[in-house]
């Protein structure tokens, strides 16, 4: 079945065959980033606008890359170069951009939901690089390619996913896709940190580090939000890394073969000892590799419905 989908606003939203093909179609472009010469026409004649309200690295260049190697026009905004900084509103930041022809605008917005509220309102194709606390759909997609990637399938594996759930846009979107992958999901963090609509989402909430990563397949370990922290969620930095950091004598619970993932940036010493973020089992720097290819594969897909 053909890739229909307008936008991309978040995983739990997309069905198991879109995910599927997505992924399928990051493997073919990962191929084309392997190589010496990575100029591609894929995307010639297109226009791609990323639209960041908070501040990012590795989305927003993995997106200006992937639409270069596809020799798209990219441009990149921000609310405090644009008329957002004069009081103009994002709905009608978004149809200036696509008046402007852009055939893409990727979104990052402090606000949950406002990726879906630009949909509505523009005939351009929408992607989530994040909306608050909502989800993170093309970091979900880069991860669950990751895992593919190594361990051949995700059904059936033992997915531990460690930290600051409650304030993770990642760990929502990873719940989503994994999950309809076939994933068996623990999660473990302070109890302030777990959202509490986390137990419909079917995934097995842990009392423990230790008893999340026992016999884990894939181990995801959240960045530590400290910028969304509000006082009193947490105990000392200290103490949450010694209750809940990922570390040489918890690592040993899990697999053999277990991957290490985070999404970046890594507060080392925190939630991970370096000793792990730069060992064996990470693949840390595979998925900054595998979001340029994901990223590609988004862009080229929902492009080429517009080609009909």
């Amino acid at each position: 079945m053909a890739f229909m989908q307008k936008d991309i606003l978040g995983l739990r939203t997309l069905n198991q065959e879109d995910i599927l093909e997505i992924l399928d179609t990051a493997k073919l472009m990962k191929y084309i980033l392997e190589q010496n010469n990575k100029k591609t026409p894929h995307l010639q004649g297109k226009s791609i606008v990323n639209l960041f309200y908070e501040n990012s690295t590795r989305t927003r260049l993995s997106f200006e890359l992937a639409s270069k190697y596809m020799s798209a026009s990219a441009a990149n905004l921000s609310s405090t170069s644009s008329s957002v900084a004069k009081g103009e509103n994002l709905i009608d930041t978004c149809r200036t951009i696509e008046r402007m022809g852009a055939d893409v605008i990727v979104i990052r917005h402090p606000m949950s939901g406002a990726a879906h509220m630009v949909a509505r309102h523009v005939k351009s194709a929408v992607i989530n690089a994040g909306d608050g606390m909502n989800e993170h759909p093309t970091q979900g997609l880069l991860d669950i390619f990751t895992i593919r990637e190594s361990k051949s399938a995700v059904q059936g594996l033992k997915v531990a996913i460690i930290g600051d759930i409650y304030h993770s846009r990642v760990a929502r979107s990873n719940i989503w896709g994994l999950s309809k992958l076939g994933a068996k999901i623990t999660i473990a963090g302070p109890s302030t940190l777990l959202p509490p609509e986390l137990g419909k989402t079917g995934v097995t909430i842990c009392g423990s580090v230790e008893e999340a990563i026992e016999d884990a397949d894939v181990i995801i370990v959240l960045r530590l939000q400290k910028e969304r922290q509000q006082k009193g969620l947490l105990p000392s930095l200290r103490e949450y890394s010694q209750i809940f950091g990922l570390n040489k004598e918890r690592l040993a619970l899990a697999k053999k073969d277990v991957l290490i993932m985070h999404p970046g940036p890594i507060n080392r010493g925190i939630e991970i000892t370096s000793e792990i973020a730069d060992g064996i089992h990470s693949q840390i720097e595979d998925q900054v590799t595998n979001g340029v290819a994901v990223r590609m594969a988004l862009l080229y897909l929902l492009t080429r419905q517009r080609r009909k």
